[in-house]
């Protein structure tokens, strides 16, 4: 378990451990642990997928307090995310995110104002969406065991 200091936590260490053909198991210091494989695969996400997901969660995170302070801390929201691969370059030009949300209880102008808001929550605070927007560098270093 991470050790806490008095002002910071330890960052959270992540990995992930080889458990058959193009078959993973992501795990965390905290004890989480998620199936990664290729899309054939059945009980498993696929790295983009993850990402995916990892934005989707992102986006509703990021959006949980103004909308828990607007309709209750019970409001029901699910968020859908796709994108198809451009395999040829190995990329998502796009994703797209559809956020699903009760408002029938909102009038119009309060509706517009609290969509307004979660727009502005989701691209002030998303970790993962400011990150994929502005890009970022990557490094893989190889370590080799004698």
């Amino acid at each position: 378990m991470a050790e806490q200091t008095s002002d910071t936590t330890a960052p959270t260490s992540l990995w992930v451990e080889r458990t058959g053909t193009r078959r993973y198991t992501g795990r965390s210091s905290r004890g989480a642990e998620v199936l990664i494989g290729s899309e054939g695969v059945e009980g498993v996400f696929t790295p983009g997928e993850l990402l995916k997901i990892a934005l989707a969660a992102c986006s509703g995170m990021s959006s949980d307090f103004p909308l828990s302070r607007r309709l209750g801390d019970n409001y029901d929201a699910t968020i859908r995310v796709s994108g198809a691969a451009d395999r040829e370059n190995e990329v998502y030009p796009q994703l797209d995110e559809v956020m699903e949300l009760d408002l029938s209880e909102l009038d119009a102008d309060a509706q517009e104002r609290l969509v307004a808001l979660v727009e502005r929550s989701v691209d002030k605070v998303c970790t993962v969406g400011r990150t994929l927007k502005a890009g970022t560098k990557v490094t893989l270093t190889v370590e080799r065991e004698a």
